[in-house]
């Protein structure tokens, strides 16, 4: 039997907030952490991207705090500026829905720590969605009150407890009095992260890992296309002018190859972005921006720029670069229909990589079918004339 969000602990008001948004029911890791995050405890968790992570955290947070006060309760520290904005989106959704009067801010490095400042002072946020450089510098200069700070939540942790930015999490948390409650969330933690965070949390932590098993979405179809390699970005071209898809993603892991798809589809008159590691900060949230509004309908983006993206309604996901892995495959493929809707998973292939199909199929016990263009249409391959 599915379990309501009242029995985990929550106020009406959050439920109320939460149906406005069409979400009635818990997922498993809303379930586990909730509970134990409104007795304080402190938790490092481990779930899949798009299994409701963000809820997890943010539940409780509403639940806990002191609405009365304007002090800054909570900070979440996360590894990248569109990672922040969202999070912090979806705490004023929240709390626009449930009708509660908390308030977020959204701080990150590269960004004028003048307007900052400003901004904090103004708006005296609940919560402060961050990444861990940005944060300490307020802290340090006393615009965030760390000793107001009750609950610090690390997301996306196994990033964020890399070398490059493990002395600054520290000194974020040693800023805190020693009772404040300590969250670590990620898709994967490895035994490396988990160490550093058993150092970081009490003794009495507690450590949730959601079963991994492969769940298949079916609502789901998944096909596959046949080209050579030098035909492939002409192909996911014709198929988004048959399909006319309102969200699509296309995977590609080689910088070169996706500036060059980017430049073939623009020129054939697609609105298409792409997000991959060169391009700049700026560059990149006006991609996700254009992509989210709707300006464009193809964004175009490498595994490790997708990662940690939760953008709703995209109805197609191409794979240009096909994963080794069907754990990846499917991965890519659970980033379309979510939330009950439908969705299409398409596989843009060499005759070379059609194992992989076999394997992905094998493996996940799902149907890939063969397809193919004639006229404007698609069609099953044994049907061509």
């Amino acid at each position: 039997m599915e379990k309501l969000f009242g029995q985990l602990g929550l106020n009406e008001a959050i439920i109320q907030g939460l149906i406005k948004d069409d979400i009635n029911n818990p997922t498993k890791i809303q379930e586990e952490v909730i509970p134990k995050a409104l007795l304080k405890s402190d938790i490092i968790a481990e779930s899949e991207t798009g299994s409701g992570k963000t809820l997890a955290y943010v539940l409780p947070l509403f639940e806990k705090l002191d609405r009365s006060t304007k002090d800054t309760q909570a900070i979440i520290l996360l590894p990248t500026h569109e990672l922040a904005i969202q999070v912090h989106r979806e705490i004023e959704k929240l709390a626009r829905n449930s009708q509660m009067p908390i308030r977020s801010a959204a701080v990150v490095g590269n960004v004028s720590i003048k307007r900052q400042t400003e901004t904090i002072k103004k708006d005296k946020p609940h919560i402060v969605v961050s990444s861990p450089g940005r944060v300490l510098k307020l802290i340090q200069m006393k615009v965030i009150k760390a000793h107001t700070v009750k609950t610090i939540i690390i997301d996306e942790a196994d990033r964020l407890l890399d070398k490059s930015n493990l002395a600054e999490i520290k000194a974020v948390i040693k800023t805190t009095l020693k009772e404040r409650q300590l969250m670590l969330f990620s898709a994967t933690i490895t035994n490396k992260t988990l160490e550093i965070a058993k150092e970081m949390v009490k003794e009495d932590y507690q450590l949730i890992k959601v079963d991994q098993k492969t769940v298949i979405n079916e609502n789901i179809t998944h096909m596959f296309f046949s080209c050579t390699g030098r035909e492939k970005i002409n192909t996911l071209r014709k198929l988004m002018h048959i399909l006319k898809p309102q969200k699509a993603i296309a995977f590609i892991n080689i910088a070169y190859e996706i500036e060059n798809a980017l430049e073939s589809l623009k020129y054939h008159g697609l609105r298409v972005e792409a997000i991959y590691g060169k391009i700049g900060k700026e560059e990149r949230k006006k991609a996700l921006q254009n992509f989210q509004t709707g300006k464009v309908n193809l964004l175009i983006a490498s595994d490790l720029a997708a990662r940690g993206l939760d953008i709703k309604d995209v109805d197609y996901i191409f794979s240009i670069d096909i994963p080794d892995d069907a754990e990846n495959y499917l991965h890519r493929a659970g980033r379309t229909a979510r939330a009950g809707k439908e969705g299409v998973s398409i596989s843009i292939i060499t005759d070379r990589e059609k194992p992989l199909m076999e394997n992905y199929q094998k493996k996940l016990k799902i149907k890939i079918e063969a397809k193919d263009m004639e006229k404007g249409k698609i069609i099953d391959v044994n049907d061509k004339h």
